[in-house]
């Protein structure tokens, strides 16, 4: 009888199908195969599962995954379980259990947490410091949810599609993010021989549809922000309200406003010192100049929430955790606000270009942790650097308080 062929194996319709010398591909109802062996063990005849069916090209698996021995990978090519099948049938005209001995090396497929982390120390030597940190936060703040303890073998393209709902339409170009890198580890598992198929990523297509197109965020136009000001001040004290307060008053993004501890507060300094290792954009150390709203506010929040220490939240839940980014943007939901927190970045950096004509640019853009040049900072001096920022978004706090504010002149940007 001849055997199997790789492209049969892919194509086979439902049935038991004969390779030889006891064999056998397994085709479900379903569509799902899988590989047995019919071996006689001490004079009984006995039907042995070896795995499931991988498909690689000419039925080959690739180099990653070879450092699994055979009997305990899940799934097997063709020419792979062929050999097994010579092994285990070796091992019972040893007198020995072939199912014994393939159970001794057999280990369930890790978990989606593992395999990122597996995924993330073979391939990570190849990628830059940003990407290496993105690729594990992007996944552990969205997918952990669904996936972290999900083993890799039972992950569907309807659980990656359950992952990327929330984001979506809410954030596209993250969701286009984590949607890559969940295929990137599911390829990763599937060379391993974790799982039978790679990435599902045209089902996930199919569930998800088509992610529109980012673009800016929505902005508050700047002549609105004082009276949203105002509006926010005039209702009850929460802790989403505070935070989104001190995000209008510093320009500072949510997760920034979020991840804040008391600790990277100098109060008498009136600064907000920001430690490199929560700066995501940049990786480097950023200090945020405090105007008199941003203290007001850490002063209200201070009375919310008392008695905390240094390593504690600022703004954190009634557990005393971080809070959600939700917190924030579900304040402008509820006061059926189009625009989004983040957006206020843009109304701060609007105003600066209209309303303080004479701050450089470059001054502008380090008030809101951009990325700026070593050389353009030493051209101004760290000292007069900072100083200007402070001054910009002191005459920001003023102007959004309803208190007098001025444009900045040249003369007053020389210290």
């Amino acid at each position: 009888m001849a055997g199997l062929t790789a492209k049969f194996v892919q194509n086979a319709k439902e049935g038991r199908h004969c390779d030889g010398k006891g064999l056998y591909l397994l085709v479900g109802r379903t569509g799902c195969r899988s590989w047995i062996l019919r071996v006689q063990v001490r004079g009984k005849r006995r039907d042995i599962g070896l795995g499931g069916v991988i498909f690689t090209a000419l039925g080959k698996r690739s180099e990653v995954g070879d450092d699994v021995p055979l009997e305990g990978r899940t799934h097997l090519t063709l020419s792979e379980a062929r050999e097994l099948s010579i092994r285990l049938r070796n091992a019972a005209k040893a007198g020995k259990d072939p199912a014994a001995e393939l159970k001794r090396d057999r280990k369930l497929a890790p978990t989606f947490k593992e395999a990122v982390d597996a995924t993330h120390a073979a391939q990570s030597h190849g990628w830059n410091d940003k990407e290496a940190k993105a690729f594990l936060s992007s996944l552990k703040n969205h997918a952990y949810v669904v996936l972290r303890n999900k083993r890799v073998d039972a992950i569907t393209a309807d659980d990656v599609a359950t992952v990327l709902a929330p984001i979506w339409k809410a954030k596209p170009a993250m969701a286009k993010k984590v949607r890559r890198r969940v295929g990137v580890v599911l390829d990763y598992a599937s060379a391993k021989g974790w799982r039978a198929s790679a990435a599902p990523r045209e089902q996930v297509r199919a569930l998800t549809g088509k992610a529109k197109k980012g673009g800016n965020f929505p902005a508050m136009p700047y002549d609105d922000v004082p009276g949203y000001w105002a509006h926010l001040l005039g209702k009850r004290e929460t802790v989403g309200r505070l935070a989104l307060l001190f995000l209008m008053a510093t320009g500072a993004r949510s997760v920034e406003v979020r991840e804040a501890k008391w600790r990277h507060v100098d109060a008498e300094r009136a600064e907000w010192g920001r430690p490199a290792e929560l700066m995501r954009k940049s990786d480097q150390a950023h200090v945020v100049t405090l105007n008199e709203p941003a203290l007001a506010i850490l002063r209200k929040i201070a009375l919310l929430l008392p008695n905390r220490g240094p390593d504690d939240f600022i703004f954190a839940n009634r557990k005393g955790a971080m809070i959600s980014d939700m917190t924030i943007s579900k304040v402008m939901r509820d006061d059926n606000q189009p625009y989004v927190p983040h957006g206020f970045r843009t109304s701060l950096r609007t105003w600066a270009a209209e309303k303080q004509p004479f701050i450089p640019e470059p001054v502008a853009e380090a008030a809101l942790s951009h990325v700026i040049p070593d050389a353009v900072i030493k051209a101004y001096n760290r000292a007069t650097f900072l100083d200007m920022r402070r001054k910009l978004l002191a005459q920001w706090g003023a102007y959004l308080s309803g208190a007098k504010w001025s444009v900045i002149l040249p003369g007053d940007l020389v210290t």
